[in-house]
């Protein structure tokens, strides 16, 4: 892990597509790891939802109660089980993408990190839920109640956000200010036939607001996105790692992909130390932040 006394690793993002078959899915997943840590990773990433089709591109009355119980999943549960294994026999953290969550009658979209021995040190439920066009999500999940959160594994302190939460410098500065050194976005984003992209390139936006992450917070960041077409959505791709000035380091195009590359996590803190953006904050004027903005 370490390089001349610098600390470095190996991070693994799974660029996939789906299947209808949640078990193929998992499967997938979980082979996809193993190929990773042959190449390897320590850290490896999934995206969002990767055990199931998007379905939030539908509204919610299109689909039947009984369509949506073939996603919904406990955690722990069959996916976190089978990752749980995966990570313990590969000797890799796992941040499990995320899955459809069922909490009693409580619904969300969930991710779970896995420490490289096979435990499953926690979960992050996402934040900001999204409502456009097929993007559905309001009719899926709740918005969600874990607060952000700080995982430490064996190969570093991860935190997890989930894609519409990239939108958001708030989650990113709060998981960097607890300690933070590789923030992880699954995401399941793409473009939608019949939409126009009128306000910009929509790919270029997704990546340029997770860059300014990186370098404000002098953090790791690393997109994992699913490709492929799903009826009237096609999902780009292009998974990237970041290191804590900005600087692209590796990307996946379109296509299914495992992408391993090394990252030097004393980067960070020379860049914090250099440019001293946190010691700079002015907490005491940020009190606008959280103010709601009326409809």
């Amino acid at each position: 892990m370490s390089t001349q006394g610098r600390r470095t690793l190996k991070l693994g993002l799974l660029q996939m597509s789906m299947e209808v078959d949640p078990d193929k899915n998992l499967s997938k997943a979980v082979r996809l790891i193993g190929r990773a840590a042959q190449k390897g990773a320590n850290v490896v990433c999934l995206p969002e939802l990767f055990t199931t089709r998007y379905f939030a591109q539908y509204e919610g009355a299109d689909l039947s109660a009984e369509e949506r119980m073939a996603f919904l999943e406990t955690i722990p549960g069959k996916s976190t089980d089978r990752l749980c294994q995966a990570a313990r026999e590969n000797n890799v953290v796992v941040v499990g993408g995320s899955i459809y969550e069922k909490d009693g009658e409580r619904l969300f979209n969930t991710s779970v990190v896995i420490d490289a021995d096979g435990t499953m040190l926690g979960k992050y439920r996402k934040t900001h839920i999204p409502h456009d066009e097929n993007f559905y999500e309001q009719h899926y999940f709740a918005p969600g109640d874990t607060g952000f959160k700080i995982f430490d594994t064996k190969y570093g302190k991860i935190s997890v956000l989930i894609c519409y939460d990239q939108w958001f410098p708030e989650a990113a500065r709060c998981c960097a200010l607890q300690g933070a050194e590789m923030i992880f976005y699954p995401t399941a984003i793409g473009t939608v036939k019949g939409i126009e992209q009128a306000e910009g390139n929509w790919q270029f936006a997704w990546e340029s607001v997770m860059r300014g992450h990186a370098v404000a917070n002098n953090v790791i960041v690393a997109g994992v996105n699913r490709c492929g077409t799903e009826d009237q959505m096609e999902f780009w791709g292009g998974s990237f790692i970041i290191d804590a000035f900005g600087r692209t380091l590796t990307r996946a195009w379109k296509r299914d992909r495992v992408i391993v590359h090394q990252v030097d996590l004393d980067h960070g803190k020379d860049v914090r130390e250099g440019w001293r953006f946190f010691y700079n904050r002015r907490p005491e004027c940020y009190s606008e932040i959280t103010r709601k903005v009326e409809k």
